[in-house]
């Protein structure tokens, strides 16, 4: 029960600007419990999702500070960001699995205000997809 919490937390740190490491956890788990991939996919899509409900909420929330001086993002970065999102669009955030730029589409989302059900769908599809791509790696892998 203790490395479901483990991975659930990496999971969930890993979609926010915290560091985690839940695809090793993951494939870890599997080489030692093949038989609990469902499981363990879901945990992690969850954790993960859940993650990048954080960044929206952040992303719904702060903007409201932008015009203090303390914002950690320029008026131009912000509105640079914003043209961005409005020329690729809602489908951007199929992509929030990605490193590096997976985290700020999330965050992106959320001060684009984008709605909650459609935000769960894409990111969800995409974070989902990730973990599963990794199981079946790893099951290649280890020929589990």
């Amino acid at each position: 029960m203790t490395e479901y919490w483990t991975l659930f937390f990496s999971a969930f740190t890993s979609a926010t600007l915290l560091p985690g490491s839940s695809e090793i956890i993951l494939s870890a788990l599997l080489i030692n419990s093949p038989d609990k991939l469902i499981p363990l996919i879901l945990i992690a899509g969850f954790g993960n999702l859940l993650g990048s409900l954080v960044n929206w909420l952040l992303g719904a929330y702060f903007i409201h500070f932008q015009d203090r001086k303390w914002f950690p993002v320029s008026k131009s970065q912000l509105a640079r960001a914003q043209s961005w999102y409005n020329r690729f669009g809602i489908w951007s955030l199929l992509l929030g699995w990605l490193p590096v730029i997976g985290d700020p589409l999330t965050l992106l989302g959320g001060v684009m205000r984008v709605p909650l059900p459609k935000f769960i769908l894409l990111v969800g599809i995409g974070k989902f997809a990730r973990y599963l791509f990794i199981a079946g790696l790893t099951l290649a892998w280890f020929e589990l």
